[in-house]
């Protein structure tokens, strides 16, 4: 069976693409910029720091804490509880950090700065699944919740070590710590998200998580509400209530935003032709996927494929 998880988080081409870690020295207030096609992780290892969202929703960060911001949110890192800041930008500069060695903001006493280790995940631009979306604004998850999880304490502790160690093959390393921490974040984060709760419980569901495993198995096939009812067992009527109830959409909903974003994936990391593209994500004809792709995107394949190379 495909494991859905999986699938999910390669199309949308998750990467960890940024990552360094910090010495703050208080006080300090740093205005982290929004990017949409992002996701940005704090770990903090040493000392304290606020995170505050654009609404002025402030969490504090202990050592041992990780804060997740989805979506590409702004937001302001700060050693009190201020609501300005100054650009990461300009403190990058005047800092004179070049992406090597800690981000070294002040100075003091070894022991007084914020150490932390920061990251960016980065998505293909148009990525979507209610996955994603299922992600609040702010997860935060706390030294006590890491002990309930062994997977995700290991994961961040090899992290730490990695980014303070500095050696040979570091950067690969991180890179695909991050990613695992991303996704042990968001099993995390289940306790305190009722939308992450809701999606999970649909991939681990016996019925419906097996259409969703046929679905993203086999996203080409010729799928029906009555043919998958009919797969996993269920009348028609009970799976597509129960898939909505679960999912947040119906089947066939889901089948066509899913074949979309294949068709994303497909365009940018491949140079098969147009027609392929669409047959392989369950298309007759390429002009029917091409107005699918153009009301969902608002560009052609073609258009999309041109900036995809350039980027």
């Amino acid at each position: 069976m495909t494991d859905v998880l999986s699938d999910v988080l390669d199309t949308v081409a998750l990467k960890a693409a940024i990552y360094f870690r910090t010495d703050f020295y208080p006080a300090f207030s740093i205005a982290v910029p929004s990017y949409r096609r992002a996701a940005r992780f704090h770990l903090v290892v040493q000392g304290t720091c606020y995170v505050t969202l654009a609404d002025g929703t402030r969490t504090k960060l202990r050592a041992g804490d990780l804060a997740l911001v989805p979506g590409g949110a702004g937001h302001l890192l700060s050693s009190s509880e201020t609501v300005e800041g100054q650009p990461l930008g300009d403190v990058i500069q005047q800092a004179g950090f070049t992406g090597s060695g800690p981000f070294i903001v002040g100075s003091g006493e070894a022991g007084e700065s914020c150490q932390m280790v920061c990251g960016h995940f980065s998505f293909a631009d148009g990525a979507d699944h209610p996955l994603l979306r299922s992600i609040p604004d702010l997860l935060h998850v706390t030294a006590a919740d890491r002990a309930s999880r062994p997977m995700l304490d290991d994961v961040l502790r090899l992290l730490v070590r990695r980014m303070f160690e500095g050696e040979p093959g570091a950067t690969a390393s991180v890179s695909r710590l991050s990613e695992v921490l991303f996704i042990e974040a968001i099993h995390a984060g289940i306790a305190q998200a009722p939308e992450i709760s809701r999606l999970m419980s649909a991939v681990y569901d016996p019925q419906i998580g097996k259409a969703l495993s046929l679905i993203h198995g086999d996203v080409a096939h010729g799928w029906t509400v009555e043919s998958l009812a009919a797969a996993v067992g269920m009348s028609r009527s009970r799976f597509a209530e129960r898939f909505r109830e679960l999912v947040g959409s119906g089947p066939m909903a889901y089948i066509v935003d899913w074949r979309l974003q294949r068709a994303l994936n497909l365009l940018a990391e491949s140079n098969v032709p147009i027609k392929t593209v669409a047959n392989r994500v369950g298309y007759r004809s390429a002009a029917a996927f091409t107005r699918a792709f153009s009301e969902r995107f608002g560009c052609s394949p073609k258009e999309r494929r041109m900036s995809s190379n350039a980027a």
